[in-house]
């Protein structure tokens, strides 16, 4: 028996069981990452589609992802990969070679690697150990990630990582609960930790009768003005799409998304939309 450290649910695992996340097994009584190095995504990307619009702005990062994840978001896009149990996917690759990619790819613009696609932070030993490699080459880390994660884990990471791109999903704890499988305090606290040590944007999807009221999206600004830097911290609010098990209702109104934008502009200066 083995209790997973990660996340706020801190799975008590028997021997040769996996977590909640799917990628966090128990192996002879220590809890270890089963997706380490198995990717599942590989792709030289804009660094704005992660979306980052104020750290190297019109730069190229090798994106890498696995699967697993430890929401349960029912409009997750990234689900045939996010709930995957790994079965299918038997790519692998190392922490060297990950680098020497990332070395490669300077010539069109690459500055580093970005940890993405799933949860990267269930397999938080392969971002560490990738992470050294490509820091110590003078490159980039970025990290986007759901932020369901417990901060002394956070700690160990965050030497490493130079910008993060974190979903603020609501400022519900009973939609983090209920609908999301999450723990809205895990979220806040590291977000604010995050935010005193390197480059943070944060993201939130709308989705029509979830969190997509004045009221919410006030709560969610009052919140990020009241962080380090919190005014010039950048937003963005992305539209919704019937995705996975959430297809009974329509996508986000695209006035809707402008108007909340609007209101989040009262107090932030960086406020992007996306999926418009």
């Amino acid at each position: 028996m083995a209790v997973c450290e990660v996340c706020f649910r801190h799975c008590d695992l028997k021997e040769g069981a996996t977590g909640a996340c799917g990628a966090r097994t128990c192996v002879e009584g220590s809890v270890i990452s089963s997706n380490y190095g198995r990717i599942t995504s590989l792709a030289l990307d804009p660094i704005e589609k992660k979306p980052l619009s104020r750290f190297h702005e019109g730069s190229m990062i090798l994106s890498v992802g696995s699967f697993g994840c430890n929401l349960f978001c029912p409009f997750c896009q990234n689900h045939d990969i996010s709930r995957s149990k790994g079965d299918e996917f038997d790519q692998k690759i190392t922490p060297e070679k990950l680098t020497e990619l990332a070395l490669k790819y300077r010539d069109r613009g690459n500055i580093g690697v970005a940890f993405t696609y799933n949860e990267p932070l269930i397999s938080y030993e392969f971002i560490l150990d990738t992470a050294r490699l490509v820091k110590a080459q003078g490159m980039v880390n970025v990290l986007v990630t759901n932020g369901t994660c417990e901060l002394p884990v956070l700690e160990k990471i965050l030497p490493y990582i130079d910008a993060m791109n974190i979903d603020l999903k609501s400022m519900s704890e009973k939609t983090y609960k209920e609908v999301l499988g999450g723990d809205l305090d895990s979220v806040k606290a590291f977000i604010r930790r995050s935010a005193e040590e390197c480059h943070v944007e944060l993201t939130t999807l709308i989705v029509p009768g979830m969190n997509d009221s004045e009221e919410e999206m006030r709560s969610i600004v009052d919140f990020i003005a009241g962080l380090p830097g919190g005014e010039s911290i950048p937003y963005h609010i992305s539209r919704f799409f019937p995705r996975y098990n959430m297809t009974d209702r329509e996508a986000t109104e695209v006035s809707w998304i402008y108007h909340l934008a609007d209101i989040a502009r009262t107090k932030l200066k960086f406020v992007y939309t996306g999926n418009c």
